[in-house]
């Protein structure tokens, strides 16, 4: 199982543990005695027991079988499958292409209300224009992923912008300004991209923050991350995708996000850093 950053993943290991551990306490078997009936070094019991370890879906119903609880190894199995997902690697998500990644999350948005989203790198995906869209995920494809499906997946993110027709949805954007300084696709992508975004902060359900570049700031820059209504926040990190369902350290989420808010500059003043931003790049822009 991967390990991360955050304590929510450890946490979840450790639940797990002490599940398994109950039912060999509640069988009247000491580990040792658990280790022999199942063939392992009494270490391994210990380290899964102490979450050093995770154990595979067979251990699981295994340990179960020789506790003589049987029926409980479908539960069990299903909260080891859960932690498991808690933190998945590019490599694992991505490792048949873009589009099943871009897709997975289709029913996430659609059953979410409020959307919050904080981004220190690049423009959102759900405000993203196609062509900023393509130059992202072919960069990421070129850097890690093996197959070629960049084109269906650029269609799964702009198919998903629907989502902010709705009107029983309510979306809130926070971007640092240096995100609109820098992009990877060409100045004519970096500019349409910020037309768009100026266009877009103008719908009634939703807000564009900016954060302004400069000294001062109360709140440093974190990595980007979405929160879903009150139950569940991603990040995308270095290493890999991380879920967090814990309702303190969604707490913590919000809260940045309200301090990074607090700094923010919205409407005329949003769209004049925005427009500031694209007249530094009509000088180089070609015709």
């Amino acid at each position: 199982m991967a390990t991360s950053p955050s304590s929510s993943v450890q946490a979840a290991r450790r639940v797990l543990a002490d599940r398994l551990c109950d039912v060999r306490r509640d069988a009247g078997l000491s580990g040792k005695q658990l280790a022999e009936h199942l063939g392992w070094y009494p270490s391994k019991v210990s380290r899964i027991e102490h979450a050093r370890t995770a154990p595979s879906a067979e251990d699981v119903r295994a340990w179960c079988l020789a506790c003589g609880v049987p029926e409980h190894a479908d539960d069990l199995v299903a909260s080891l499958r859960a932690v498991e997902g808690m933190f998945v690697e590019w490599r694992r998500m991505e490792r048949a292409g873009l589009h099943q990644a871009q897709a997975a999350v289709l029913p996430l948005f659609e059953r979410t209300s409020r959307f919050r989203s904080y981004s220190s790198w690049l423009v959102p995906g759900l405000l993203q224009t196609r062509a900023y869209t393509e130059a992202v995920l072919r960069a990421v494809q070129r850097r890690r992923v093996a197959v070629d499906d960049v084109e269906a997946a650029v269609a799964a993110r702009i198919e998903r912008q629907q989502v902010l027709l709705d009107p029983g949805k309510t979306f809130a954007f926070l971007l640092e300004e240096s995100v609109l300084l820098s992009s990877i696709g060409d100045r004519d992508v970096l500019a349409g991209q910020l037309e768009h975004l100026a266009a877009v902060a103008s719908r009634p359900n939703l807000s564009v923050g900016i954060v302004p570049a400069g000294p001062g700031r109360s709140r440093m820059p974190v990595e980007g991350f979405w929160i879903y209504d009150t139950t569940q926040v991603n990040v995308e990190l270095i290493s890999g995708y991380l879920t967090i369902t814990q309702a303190h350290e969604i707490t913590q989420y919000a809260g940045a996000f309200a301090e990074l808010a607090d700094q923010c500059v919205y409407g005329a003043a949003a769209r004049q850093v925005i427009g500031q931003a694209l007249a530094r790049l009509r000088p180089g822009m070609s015709s």
